[in-house]
């Protein structure tokens, strides 16, 4: 006999159903999703704790709006990088405070020649310009071209939702 998920029972689907939005923006977040279930926070936490650890939930983060915060430019920055440079580039950039997703993605020659993808963000498109500045002196003979690639409308950004 099998059953709905062998990592999951009905309160850890009932914290994720109440998590999986967003935290509340309270002073104690697991306090109020407690509450809200009829829960310890305690057992909320440690509920939380585990499902970390066994990979049934990737992670807990912020995702910060960033047009509310006034960072209205957004730049992928595509390099291109010798293959059996990019992951020490990678580290090298994905370092960096003001990139958000840095990863690797196969070149499609003759047209796209770029390994490296790195998003930056800034108030404008200058302070971009001058963060892949920055990231191209970093990288320095490790890149032989790059683009920026700019937003030009904001995407529904959400994961994986599970009916609670």
């Amino acid at each position: 006999m099998t059953t709905r998920s062998s990592h999951t029972d009905d309160i850890d689907r009932r914290i994720i159903g109440a998590t999986q939005g967003g935290l509340p923006l309270v002073r104690e977040p697991y306090r109020a999703v407690a509450k809200d279930l009829g829960l310890d926070p305690e057992v909320v936490m440690a509920r939380l704790q585990r499902m970390l650890e066994r990979g049934v939930i990737r992670r807990i983060g912020v995702v910060p709006n960033h047009y509310a915060l006034g960072v209205t430019a957004n730049g992928m920055s595509v390099w291109d990088i010798p293959d059996d440079q990019v992951r020490s580039a990678g580290e090298l950039v994905g370092a960096l405070d003001f990139v958000s997703h840095c990863y690797h993605r196969p070149r499609r020659l003759p047209d796209w020649p770029y390994t490296l993808f790195a998003m930056v963000h800034g108030r404008d498109r200058e302070e971009v310009e001058r963060k892949v500045a920055e990231i191209a002196g970093l990288l320095g003979d490790k890149q032989s071209g790059h683009e920026v690639l700019y937003s030009t409308r904001i995407l529904k950004k959400t994961g994986l939702r599970i009916a609670a």
